[in-house]
């Protein structure tokens, strides 16, 4: 009985917020009638108001998991990570109202900015909840649930107003749907009453889809020039899909992790990509950046500044210094103002490193790796 009120105490607050949010996007509607520009803001209002309906119809049935497991008792209230998370829907329900207005992205740069500003906050909140939940010691499974199911919203909503902006490839759409394929693949398996096997836990399938939201929220801001994102569109989708790939491999049980050939093999593979594969490229990079500048040097191009974060972000690649942070630096400054054609070999060589070394950090042979340590712990534990 104490969970039957529970319940509905929960159901009344998650209603209460998805009337807040309503009012808020109806708010900000009016706001919009105020500009010329947005002069036909009820589109947006509609497809927004209709994405948040969404977040809250994907919450409603799920509250049952306010708890850490179900030996224990629910949770009173939703929390303020699960709060978060639901801010986190919101402003992708927000963003996503764009896509009803294409006329305004080409017209009105102020929407792509408030567009691509609140998919970048969402991204943001994608960290700050788990913090927020771990620290507060309100970890639970509908946090849990609701952080997959919104990951994959977002990565469904944002990459479609991307490709409308032309800043990814069409093909990136793979992406936006694999999550949804790889769920329907298991309900099929079910249903046909086949086995479905466990994914052992990976870091670097969190790894891959939390990169995922960084770069469709940077491409969304308008100074990155498309000619580049479109193309590192492909570096950081290959690697998600082919993760997709072999985790349907082991639920359908065409691989089994635990088995002790082929885990050796997978360790195999993880040894040669940590001590082999990943040094050798760090070595590629530097010297694809030596012979560009020496071909035709960056300050023809680059302001002093930018010169600098060049020369910073290769060092810091080269010898494994927060080799992460000097992989999103040297993409930066390549979306930014690329002082390489974007057809010439060396760029893609330039382009593709950085992108491997901020999914898979600088392997052996570094001297300082906390930028790892930053991107696979789990905040606030």
């Amino acid at each position: 009985m104490n969970q039957a009120n529970d319940i509905r105490s929960l159901q009344a607050e998650l209603r209460s917020i998805c009337i807040l949010g309503l009012l808020m996007l109806s708010g900000m509607s009016l706001f919009a009638t105020l500009f010329t520009a947005f002069g036909r803001s009820l589109p947006w209002l509609l497809v927004s108001s209709l994405l948040w309906l969404l977040v809250y119809l994907l919450t409603r049935p799920r509250l049952h998991l306010n708890r850490i497991d179900a030996s224990v008792p629910l949770f009173e209230g939703l929390g303020w990570a699960n709060r978060m998370t639901l801010a986190r829907g919101w402003l992708i329900a927000a963003c996503g109202g764009c896509l009803a207005i294409p006329a305004l992205l080409e017209h009105a740069a102020i929407v792509v900015w408030i567009a691509a500003a609140a998919y970048s906050i969402a991204a943001i909140f994608d960290r700050v909840d788990g913090f927020i939940a771990r620290k507060t010691g309100r970890t639970s499974q509908l946090g849990a649930e609701l952080d997959t199911l919104f990951d994959a919203l977002g990565l469904m909503v944002a990459p479609v107003l991307a490709l409308l902006l032309g800043k990814i490839h069409w093909s990136y759409l793979l992406v936006s749907v694999a999550y949804y394929l790889f769920v329907a693949g298991i309900k099929i398996r079910q249903h046909n009453k086949l086995p479905v096997y466990p994914l052992a836990p990976s870091q670097l399938r969190r790894t891959l889809a939390g990169f995922q939201m960084g770069y469709v929220a940077v491409v969304l801001w308008p100074p990155f020039d498309a000619g580049v994102t479109v193309l590192a569109g492909v570096g950081f989708m290959l690697p998600l899909l082919i993760g997709f790939l072999v985790d349907w491999c082991v639920v359908s049980g065409r691989i089994n992790p635990f088995e002790p050939r082929q885990k050796a093999l997978f360790d195999h593979i993880k040894r040669a990509t940590d001590t082999i594969a990943m040094p050798a490229a760090r070595i590629l990079l530097t010297a694809a950046v030596c012979v560009a500048w020496s071909a035709d040097p960056f300050t023809r191009t680059l302001d002093i500044p930018a010169v600098l974060l060049v020369l910073v972000s290769v060092l810091m690649m080269a010898a494994g210094v927060a080799g992460r942070a000097g992989a999103m630096l040297l993409l930066m400054v390549l979306a930014w103002n690329t002082p390489i054609a974007v057809s010439e070999p060396l760029f893609y060589l330039c382009l593709f490193i950085s992108i491997a070394i901020l999914l898979l950090g600088c392997g052996r042979y570094s001297l300082w790796q906390h930028d790892d340590h930053w991107v696979n712990r789990q905040d606030g534990a």
